[in-house]
């Protein structure tokens, strides 16, 4: 039976490709020929989105396979995979409603560890190689929920002039996370939106390159119009514009990821 690895993306400041990155490495992994099982937990949709059209993640939304049903009722998360239509990649989606979910957890017993809970069975069944997480840009009890489930973190950073703001608060979050969950480690910081023609893309990587402790991952992603083409057809851009620039540094980012996660 083989060991199911469980990857959080996250990253507290919004718009840092989180999302885009999550979707993107799924993608490629199931196109390497791994089972890869995505768990949509933002309230905006945009995990499910990427994978299926509006109206299609709207009737998940609305109806009993989703994210914030399996939480709320704490039962087993197979009950609620859906599959994407891609070989090999399945999905739990979202809903708006994750927007009470900190409420709905407040009164649970153990509040941090529920997703676990749920996924403990899905886990043990081996079939998955890869769980990957998309957390909404929060530090919450629902992201240490989902923080206390995962093996390894991978934090999206934007290479702008405010991309790096709140790194430091997500860093000490995942700490805290640690006493709960030790076995949690950060896998590294996954540059985005890179643009090599600006100052501040040089600056950003010289900065993280400095932190201590903190792993840079060697392949970044840079701006690619194919992206945002991508998610207007709801596709991953790896599997839209496989000859893309993005597709492939997010493939060779992939790569990097499993790497590391065999570790």
């Amino acid at each position: 039976m083989s060991k199911t690895v469980v990857i959080a993306f996250a990253n507290n400041k919004g718009g840092s490709g989180k999302t885009t990155t999550c979707s993107n490495v799924g993608c490629a992994m199931a196109m390497m020929g791994k089972k890869v099982l995505m768990i949509d937990g933002d309230m905006q949709l945009n995990l499910t989105i990427s994978l299926f059209d509006e109206e299609k993640a709207y009737e998940y939304a609305k109806g009993e396979q989703n994210i914030y049903r399996a939480i709320v009722s704490e039962k087993d998360l197979s009950d609620f995979i859906v599959e994407t239509g891609i070989d090999g990649l399945d999905i739990v989606p979202s809903t708006s409603l994750m927007s009470a979910i900190e409420f709905d957890l407040f009164a649970k017993w153990q509040r941090e560890t529920v997703l676990k809970k749920c996924l403990e069975r899905v886990r043990a069944k081996g079939y998955y190689d890869y769980i990957l997480i998309d957390s909404p840009p929060t530090l919450g009890g629902w992201v240490m929920n989902i923080m206390c489930a995962s093996d390894y973190v991978v934090i999206p950073v934007e290479a702008s002039p405010w991309g790096l703001f709140g790194l430091a608060n997500m860093f000490e979050f995942c700490e805290q996370a640690k006493k709960i969950a030790p076995r949690l480690e950060i896998m590294g910081v996954a540059v985005t939106k890179a643009d090599e023609r600006k100052k501040y893309f040089k600056q950003t990587m010289e900065t993280l390159g400095e932190m201590e402790n903190v792993r840079l991952f060697e392949n970044y992603v840079r701006v690619d119009s194919a992206v945002e083409w991508s998610q207007d057809n709801s596709k991953p851009v790896v599997a839209y514009k496989q000859k893309s620039r993005s597709a492939i540094e997010y493939t060779k980012l992939t790569k990097e990821i499993i790497k590391y996660g065999n570790r």
